[in-house]
């Protein structure tokens, strides 16, 4: 091997590597052509042409193909389409792994034998039956007569009418062709080769299917899935609107429609309510005539579109009827009227709904939350009512799949009630108590803008930066809550004679233990254990058909019962009225009252003054549980923790006036020289520069550099940004991080502003030039330092892949091969060494 490189060499290498290089560049380029150019276009070309609803529009559609016009439009668009067809095919895959695993509903595979899971052998009920009423039935013969466990669940009593009259409603014909049919169907849907899918699942990865790697096969999957966006806009999209459109029409509700600026999605919603119906129709038909698979498709068909259905009214109906509900409810705590609120949805419809859908989903969200936190406090079964998220059992899905329409009706209209009656309690009316008892207090001060000498940006940054991080700690404030629930259920249970009923009693809970467990192994003799071959589907039906609660504990029944539980709604409610009116009042008064030394009589947002508010009781709260915490400790030991507390304190706000006061002003200010005020100001101007939005800017710009560096190689900063997270506040190290954080980070910004302005405004002068070209030079020396120290970045790269290059094209021309050689430690006392094994690389 020569010692160096011939050109010839280096040069046949280096047009190889651009060869290889282009060569990808091609495929890349057609790949992404394909998948992010072809394939949202035509979807999109494909749905305009089929709503455009004329026949020209079919015919021109090979032309409307390669149109040019408003490509980024369509793209965007087509990648919307594509994406919730993709949607519609992984939800129909899930949905029949659902029907499959947990089994169709009764009505659909009626032929069966009545369902094991669900039959006694004591009592032989028909399929509607459960086991769970007949356990709920035996149990008051074992527990005393005051403890209400049957009178807890009425919902459990009138399940049996219920099931019993919809399996009469819909069992006419139980032969046993039907039978022999609907196990066939079974199996047809259960039997495909495990073997083959996997295999084929194996060699098919995403590399492959995208066409990643290298190949050509993906243009095929293009295809497929062109075809696939094209069958489901027709069967998912076109016939349920056209369906909904020609009813709408024929109806005269077309203008109303119209007027909602919703017209497609309602047109569509009345399609998929109408196919349903048609459905249902047809399947009862197909029953009456035994065409068996016809009714089972119908059958299937009719779940899928009610599964759809109840899913949308679940995920978006209901959270938007709570958000306008808080909206309506709300609107004179921001001085609002309804013609406010229209004007705005005619302006932007869509904001407007999405808004109100958040607004919506937040409170369901938390509503949820807070009654997982009741079911952590209050005794198992005295929420009955409502369902536990929390339990593994609990499957919507199923329950959408195998209740009926009208149950899932009443479950609507009652959480529509309840939900609007807890707004009306929390909100409504604390609002109307505050305007009479303080009537300067409302509304709130929610302007887009602010008079106040303070920029908005900074006061967002703390906002999101400071004080939403200490407030959504779940830790203290989850306990805080749960803390005060346990004592107002206390409370509340001594002042009525209700502790038994809301928390129960120990002795009695140890002493009905041995007698739960009786019962459970009663109601697991009663539920027939499925055998193997009716898999999941037997125990998803044993589960939907009990009534009653998984778990309860028995209690005690005190005299007029009724009267006092009336009263415990009177106190929840009440509670509910005040906790309701401080939360509206307090912060927010607390926030103004701070912010006034602040910015004196102008107007802030309330947002901020809540948000002050708001973290001003969190920290007092957060003391005086400390304080509570170390009373029984003695004095001397509150003395010792006092002292470290204010030491650690102390160490904090050095820190803290380092890295989040200093350091974030030289960034925001190094950032505003080197990018804004060249960008900005033109070189006849001068600029003026806020430190507190660079401040505001900096605090940003730094939490996106250390985020960055966590995420990179590993290097020195790296190192000590991990090891500062490592010992936490307790215990912080102040010289290890100003030795090895802010020192270093604080001289390179330094030096950053200061050898350029030194260089503009002492060296420059002296060369003797003209009071233009010192201006010059004094507005773009730092982005042209910064134009060096990118060029030099990008050189320094280009060197080390060049270096790489060579080695790369050496070891293709002359590497023989390679040999593992042990590494001998050589001692310092040994003058000669044994002279090094051969290479092999030659």
């Amino acid at each position: 091997m020569p010692s160096r490189l011939p050109i010839q060499d280096i040069f046949a290498g280096l047009v190889t590597s651009i060869g290889t290089a282009i060569r990808y560049w091609f495929h890349y380029t057609l790949v992404a052509f394909a998948w992010l150019g072809v394939v949202p276009l035509t979807a999109c070309r494909i749905y305009k042409c089929l709503f455009t609803g004329s026949v020209s529009s079919l015919l021109t559609l090979p032309l409307d193909m390669l149109s040019t016009e408003n490509l980024l439009a369509d793209c965007l668009q087509g990648c919307f389409v594509v994406t919730c067809t993709l949607c519609a095919f992984i939800s129909l895959v899930w949905l029949r792994e659902q029907i499959v695993h947990g089994g169709a509903p009764i009505w659909l595979e009626h032929a069966a034998p009545p369902f094991n899971a669900a039959g006694h052998h004591q009592n032989e009920a028909p399929a509607g039956g459960n086991g769970a009423e007949n356990v709920a039935a035996d149990q008051p013969a074992n527990p005393p007569a005051e403890n209400a466990v049957v009178g807890e669940n009425p919902d459990a009593q009138d399940d049996q009418p219920e099931e019993e009259e919809e399996d009469n409603e819909e069992e006419d014909d139980a032969g046993v062709e039907d039978a022999a049919d609907a196990n066939n169907g079974a199996q047809d849907d259960m039997n495909w080769n495990a073997l083959e899918w996997d295999r084929a699942a194996e060699e098919l990865t995403w590399e492959r299917m995208l066409g990643l790697d290298g190949s050509l096969v993906f243009l095929e999957h293009v295809f497929w899935v062109v075809s696939l966006n094209t069958l489901f806009i027709l069967v998912f999209a076109f016939c349920p609107y056209h369906i909904g459109h020609f009813s709408l029409v024929g109806m005269g509700f077309e203008e109303h429609v119209q007027a909602s600026h919703f017209e497609g999605l309602i047109t569509t919603i009345v399609g998929y309510i109408l196919l349903a119906i048609t459905l249902i129709i047809c399947h009862g038909l197909a029953t009456l005539v035994k065409f068996h698979r016809s009714r089972r498709l119908l059958g299937v068909c009719y779940i899928v579109v009610k599964v759809s259905l109840l899913v949308v009214v679940e995920i978006g109906v209901f959270p938007l009827i709570c958000g306008w509900w808080l909206d309506i409810c709300s609107l004179e705590m921001f001085d609002a009227t309804l013609k406010d609120r229209e004007l705005s949805f005619q302006s932007a419809p869509g904001t407007t709904m999405f808004l109100h859908w958040l607004v919506g989903m937040v409170y369901v969200f938390y509503f949820a939350s807070f009654i997982l936190l009741l079911r952590e406090v209050l005794r198992p079964g005295v929420l009955w009512f409502l369902r536990n998220l929390n339990d593994p059992d609990f499957n919507p899905v199923q329950e959408m799949i195998h209740l009926p329409i009208y149950r899932h009706l009443r479950r609507f209209i009652l959480s529509v009630i309840v939900f609007g009656s807890i707004v009306l309690l929390m909100l409504w009316l604390p609002i109307r108590i505050i305007k009479s008892l303080l009537p300067n207090f409302l509304p709130y001060n929610v302007m887009l803008y602010s008079d106040a000498p303070v920029s908005e940006l900074s006061l967002e940054l703390l906002l999101l930066q400071v004080v939403l991080p200490a407030l959504l700690e779940q830790g203290h404030t989850r306990q805080w809550l749960k803390g005060l629930v346990r004592a107002w259920t206390v409370t509340a249970g001594y002042l009525l004679d209700l502790h038994s009923y809301l928390l129960g009693d120990q002795e009695e809970n140890e002493n009905s233990a041995n007698q739960q467990v009786n019962n459970n192994q009663h109601a697991r003799n009663n539920n027939a254990i499925p055998v193997v071959g009716e898999g999941l589907h037997a125990a998803h039906q044993a589960i939907l058909q009990q009534g009653g609660p998984v778990g309860f504990q028995p209690y005690r029944r005190p005299l007029n019962f009724p009267l006092r539980i009336f009263l415990l709604i009177v106190f929840m409610c009440i509670t509910l009225l005040i906790a309701s009116l401080i939360c509206l009042t307090l912060p927010v008064f607390a926030g103004r009252w701070l912010m006034s030394f602040w910015t004196g009589t102008a107007k802030i947002h309330e947002l901020y003054t809540a948000a002050c508010g708001l973290y001003v009781c969190w920290l007092t709260i957060r003391a005086v549980t400390v304080l509570v915490a170390w009373m029984p400790q003695g004095r001397r030991v509150i003395f010792q923790k006092v002292k470290e507390w204010s030491l650690m304190i102390m160490k904090t706000l050095i820190v803290a006036v380092l890295l989040a006061g200093v350091v974030p002003l030289l960034l925001g200010l190094l950032f505003e020289l080197v990018i804004v005020a060249p960008l900005r100001v033109p070189l006849d101007q001068t600029p003026l520069f806020y430190p507190w939005q660079d401040w505001a800017l900096g605090v940003l710009h730094a939490k996106i550099i250390a985020a960055i560096t966590l995420m990179g190689p590993q290097w020195w900063l790296k190192t000590v940004i991990e090891q500062v997270y490592a010992n936490g506040i307790r215990n912080i190290d102040l010289h290890y991080i100003i030795r090895k954080l802010a020192a270093p980070v604080i001289s390179v910004l330094l030096l950053s502003l200061c050898v350029p302005y030194v260089i503009a405004s002492g060296v420059v002068p002296l060369l003797g030039v003209t009071a233009e070209m010192q201006n010059l030079v004094h507005r773009r020396i730092y982005p042209f330092l910064l134009m060096v120290v990118v060029l030099m970045g990008i050189l320094s790269f280009q060197v080390r892949q060049f270096k790489r290059l060579y080695e790369h094209i050496k070891n293709d021309k002359y590497l023989v091969g390679q040999r593992l050689v042990n590494y001998e430690r050589k001692s310092g006392k040994q003058g000669t060494s044994s002279p090094p094994p051969q290479s092999s690389q030659e």
